[in-house]
């Protein structure tokens, strides 16, 4: 299957919280029990250059992208087979790039490596500093 296309706008300074779901073609969740999980934000999808490389072993200020599920909080997925993409007010305050590109990989505990989501980021440039 091909990966989804999404374009989104991380806002410099501010908290970036969103919720994606994976489910199978029946509309069921995946179970993401074991897997591991990569984004990476880069100028163009040939540059070397890296703007932002997260994981799902998430930084000490929470940026991540998180697959665990746990009821009422905000930084991690509600349920199985949803993924929380997090990246807090202070990392998104060093990011200065304009427009990249991004893709997003899960990769299971038998080696499969899915690509989930790719598209194009926006950064909207923080005027209160």
């Amino acid at each position: 299957m091909a990966a989804g296309r999404y374009l989104f706008t991380i806002e410099q300074g501010a908290t970036t919280d969103l919720l994606l779901e994976y489910k199978d073609s029946n509309g069921s969740p995946i179970d993401l029990n074991g897997y591991q999980a990569r984004m990476q934000i880069r100028p163009s999808v040939d540059s070397s250059t890296t703007y932002l490389s997260i994981t799902n072993v998430t930084a000490s200020d929470g940026t991540g992208l998180n697959l665990t599920p746990q009821s009422g909080s905000v930084t991690l997925p509600s349920s199985s087979g949803s993924i929380g993409l997090f990246i807090s007010a202070a990392s998104s305050s060093a990011l200065t790039f304009s427009e990249g590109v991004y893709d997003i990989e899960l990769q299971s505990s038998t080696g499969v490596v899915t690509r989930l989501l790719e598209g194009i980021v926006k950064l909207s440039k923080e005027v209160t500093r």
